[in-house]
């Protein structure tokens, strides 16, 4: 009989927020540390495809690269592909439960046997409180200033439509985590079953308690910084920037906390010996690397270019399930359209997808515990040449990750960027310019325009690069 399938993401949730990898943004997060260090091996290569949220999720659920195609667009316009349809075809129930506010708007949920979201993030609007007035958060130079509503930025409207939260059962990872823990119990039993659980947080706005944040951030007695201004880091003083690193570390830190209370439910109904569990993320953050503050460039006195560095486009990739070594790690690189059909493989389940695969299965890495599986993979945001550019201006851009390697042909200033990210993870030192390394420049992008061409990438988009 198939496995279950339990696929949890999360949004804007970084690579080394887990095991405290990163020193200068220490996040705690005890329930993911103990996921990968008692009961799933760790995938450690994996790096968003397409970018960001939308673009994401449809090459997971599709299992084929969209980026170069297509821009963020619901679904059904992408492909004929989708997970559930696929999963509900071989005899699944499938169910998702989210707080992402794009799933909905996107046509996710149509595939599904059933599916329910939380109202309510970021600029989502489900009731009209007009007769509260909306109050500024935050100063317009501090924050990202489009779009807007009624005059207002988003974490005004978000704190105005949400009425805080103050507490935390009254926050959406609370939330969305008590409802696929319900629904785990009222359905547990019911045969192969696929659950998608779509945490957004810690997408910004960044507002978990208070009490939370000051764990990291105890001295400060400024304006709570609680949304990036997609820009300049330069813009915040250190004392503002270090708070709005303390809120989304005490957002990420929530959502491992109730990711925690669904791994600890599907313990409680004894699910690990028949269930494919995969805890992963869509893209990470910029919060002062790279002298940013966002994860792309919507701001009026920003002129760069912004590629895809891998504080943003390195993710975690956890995954549990019957004959997957338990707190092992797997240093291959894979993309997201890989992760449909190795959930098939490792789940026992084969599928009939109406357009065929372009990701493929690591089931076998995973199961032995050593192997390879990518020579390259790429980082990438639909784009197309405008206004006599090759590339518009302040465009994101790609990152193509190698074996040792992380490489960006359009970097922030417009020139190749090279980077040793054995030695440097986090793409601080820019190699391109020393002795010997325009070869490595030269062989690492012609993998970057070959793997383009494998997926079909068409001719305005090889263009551009």
């Amino acid at each position: 009989m198939a496995h279950n399938i339990i696929l949890i993401i999360t949004d804007t949730f970084r690579y080394d927020n887990i095991g405290q990898r990163c020193q200068a943004q220490a996040v705690r997060t005890p329930e993911l540390d103990g996921f990968a260090a008692d009961r799933s091996t760790e995938v450690t290569g994996v790096y968003t495809a397409s970018f960001p949220t939308i673009p994401h999720r449809t090459d997971v659920a599709t299992g084929r690269l969209g980026w170069p195609h297509y821009p963020w667009q619901p679904i059904d316009l992408s492909s004929e592909n989708h997970i559930a349809t696929l999963l509900g075809e071989k005899g699944y129930a499938t169910q998702l439960i989210c707080d992402c506010p794009h799933l909905y708007k996107s046509r996710f949920d149509l595939a599904f046997d059933a599916a329910f979201q939380h109202r309510g993030q970021e600029g989502d609007r489900a009731l009209l409180r007009l007769n509260d007035p909306i109050r500024s958060v935050m100063p317009m130079d501090k924050t990202r200033t489009r779009p807007q509503y009624r005059g207002h930025p988003l974490v005004d409207v978000h704190r105005w439509h949400n009425r805080g939260p103050r507490f935390e059962f009254e926050t959406f990872p609370a939330k969305t985590g008590t409802s696929a823990i319900r629904w785990m119990e009222e359905n547990h039993a019911s045969g192969p079953f696929f659950l998608w659980v779509d945490f957004f947080d810690p997408h910004e706005p960044w507002d978990p308690p208070e009490y939370l944040v000051r764990r990291y951030d105890p001295d400060y007695d400024g304006t709570p910084m609680l949304h990036p201004n997609y820009g300049p880091a330069d813009a915040y003083t250190p004392a503002e920037l270090h708070n709005l690193q303390a809120h989304y570390k005490a957002e990420a830190e929530l959502v491992d906390r109730w990711i925690g209370q669904i791994l600890r439910k599907i313990d409680d109904l004894a699910l690990w010996d028949d269930s494919i569990v995969v805890v992963t993320s869509d893209h990470g953050f910029s919060i002062g690397e790279h002298e940013r503050a966002g994860k792309s460039n919507i701001h009026d006195q920003d002129d760069r270019y912004w590629p895809i560095y891998p504080e943003v486009g390195h993710v975690p990739f956890l995954v549990a399930g019957p004959g997957i070594p338990r707190g092992q790690t797997l240093e291959l690189l894979a993309q997201p359209m890989d992760v449909l059909p190795t959930l098939c493989d490792v789940a026992g389940v084969t599928v009939d997808p109406p357009e065929p695969f372009q990701g493929r299965s690591f089931a076998d890495a995973l199961r032995a515990g050593r192997g390879s599986h990518r020579d390259v993979v790429v980082s990438g945001c639909f784009t197309r040449s405008a206004n006599g550019r090759p590339v518009p201006a302040k465009a994101v851009t790609p990152f193509v990750v190698s074996s040792s390697w992380g490489y960006a042909p359009v970097g922030a200033r417009g020139r190749p960027e090279l980077y040793n990210l054995a030695a440097d993870p986090l793409a601080t030192r820019d190699l391109a310019d020393e002795n010997g390394n325009e070869n490595v420049i030269r062989e690492i992008h012609e993998q970057f325009l070959a793997y383009l061409r494998q997926h079909d990438a068409p001719a305005e988009a090889m263009a551009c690069w």
